[in-house]
């Protein structure tokens, strides 16, 4: 197993780029889009100059094998604003829908679609969540029917980012009711097309900057070639997802497997806003007095900030290292894509909570951020699943890895037989030292400090 949380030059370039660009660009007119819950347009236009809003930067953060780049970005641009970074973020979720299930024909045609270029942006919108699902991704009720060559769409789509605004809509539909979850396929559904309504734009809490929708799907018709994958590679789904229901057979989840691998990106987006919260509530605390000294220098001050410190750290520990398993295809078997979101987006409400309390009256009203901060976390805890739901999917992992030793136990070992029988720890390296040391009076110290050498650990 190689895990190492030292940055590369690209990744450290990345994060510092990003700061700039979330210190610069982002923080100045957070206060006002959130206030007017207007789409930022000027801002993704900056972020494509930048280099930050096209398709191409998020093959390359996806293809990072060490999985650390991607949730780098995320942190410190939501550390900006999260309305603002949804907005620039959201046709990465879409992307990635497309992705996983579409033909290198459809990702070449499609993935343009999604962002545009500089000076004429678009935008993209994944259409999973349902009014009467929520998170429950097996009882949606949006269907998908064939006439002729086409397909016929008919729903109720909620809570869509870029929503009935968005290019490209990429929309989860059954195709067969009696599979049900088993018989769901994604779709193009371009913007504009008859039939798709924009009901109304949500008036949320939190993240006002981004755009977010009701969509009803009436008779939305779209030719075969918006099925993402293809007719072939669905006919083959459907074949097999009959004989598993024929069967009496189980199977996991595959809506869950990739909700597990994108739920520490969600992670990194919530660790932004803590991270915001804690440095702005910290530095206030400092210069803060009452009774003729600083507030941090109050226990009841420091400590829940000492507290929530080491939480942020913990869940950013939790979120590269899920980052980290879905990039080199460590299996999630013990929820840990879930532990990340869970741990970031409950750290995330507690430092917001925490930072308007410390900062009493002045934390309440809008003179300072972090009553917006505290509205915008409170999104983490629910979509991607809401905290229940996180404790569910662990909880189910823990009882089904029932006996099983921790992951770090439990991986593929590396480094070959040598480092088997002669590596840190073996019995054959520990009697070789224990020989070397009662020879130590008999042997020439230049030759007694090379054998040393070898058998001290390695330095950092």
């Amino acid at each position: 197993m190689s895990f190492d949380l030292t940055p590369t030059i690209a990744q450290h370039d990345l994060a510092r780029r990003t700061h700039e660009f979330a210190e610069e660009v982002v923080r100045p007119v957070a206060r006002e889009y959130d206030q007017r819950q207007e789409f930022p347009w000027p801002v993704l236009e900056e972020a494509a100059a930048r280099g930050f809003y096209s398709p191409l930067f998020y093959r390359d953060l996806i293809g990072d094998p060490t999985g650390l780049s991607l949730p780098m970005f995320m942190e410190e641009l939501f550390w900006g604003c999260a309305g603002i970074g949804l907005a620039i973020v959201m046709p990465a979720l879409a992307l990635s829908a497309i992705g996983q299930a579409a033909t290198p024909e459809q990702m070449l045609q499609w993935a343009p679609e999604c962002f545009g270029t500089p000076g004429d942006l678009k935008l993209a919108a994944l259409a999973i969540s349902e009014p009467e699902g929520g998170s429950d991704v097996r009882n949606l009720r949006t269907t998908a029917r064939r006439d002729g060559d086409d397909w016929i769409i008919d729903g109720h789509k909620m809570w869509i980012g870029n929503g009935g605004i968005a290019n490209v809509h990429v929309v989860n539909a059954v195709v067969d009711q009696e599979l049900g979850h088993r018989g769901q396929a994604l779709f193009i559904v371009p913007g504009g097309t008859p039939g798709l309504e924009l009901v109304r734009k949500l008036d949320k809490l939190g993240c006002r900057a981004s755009h977010t929708a009701e969509l009803k799907f009436h008779g939305v018709r779209v030719p075969g070639a918006n099925l993402l994958g293809g007719q072939d590679k669905l006919d083959h789904k459907l074949a097999k997802a009959r004989e598993i229901v024929e069967g009496a057979k189980h199977s996991g989840s595959a809506t869950l497997g990739t909700f597990e691998q994108t739920r520490p990106m969600v992670a990194a987006q919530a660790l932004g806003i803590a991270r915001a919260a804690l440095e702005y509530v910290t530095e206030y605390a400092n210069r803060r007095e009452a009774f003729g000294r600083p507030i941090i220098a109050n226990q009841g001050i420091a400590f829940p900030l000492a507290d929530l410190a080491t939480k942020i750290d913990a869940a950013r520990l939790l979120t590269w290292r899920a980052s980290w398993m879905a990039a080199t295809g460590v299996p999630f078997e013990r929820g840990e894509g879930s532990m990340s979101k869970l741990m970031a987006s409950e750290t995330a409400v507690e430092t917001t909570e925490r930072a308007i309390q410390t900062m009493g009256g002045w934390g309440y009203i809008s003179d300072h951020p972090v009553e917006k901060w505290y509205r915008d976390a409170k999104l983490y805890t629910i979509f991607e699943g809401t905290s229940e739901i996180q404790r569910v999917v662990i909880s189910h992992a823990l009882g089904a890895a029932d006996g099983a030793p921790p992951m770090h136990v439990d991986l593929e070992p590396t480094g070959g037989p040598f480092n088997a029988m002669f590596g840190r720890g073996t019995p054959a390296r520990t009697r070789a030292a224990d020989r070397a040391m009662s020879l130590r009076e008999r042997v020439p110290r230049p030759v007694m400090q090379m054998a040393m050498k070898v058998l001290q650990p390695p330095r950092r």
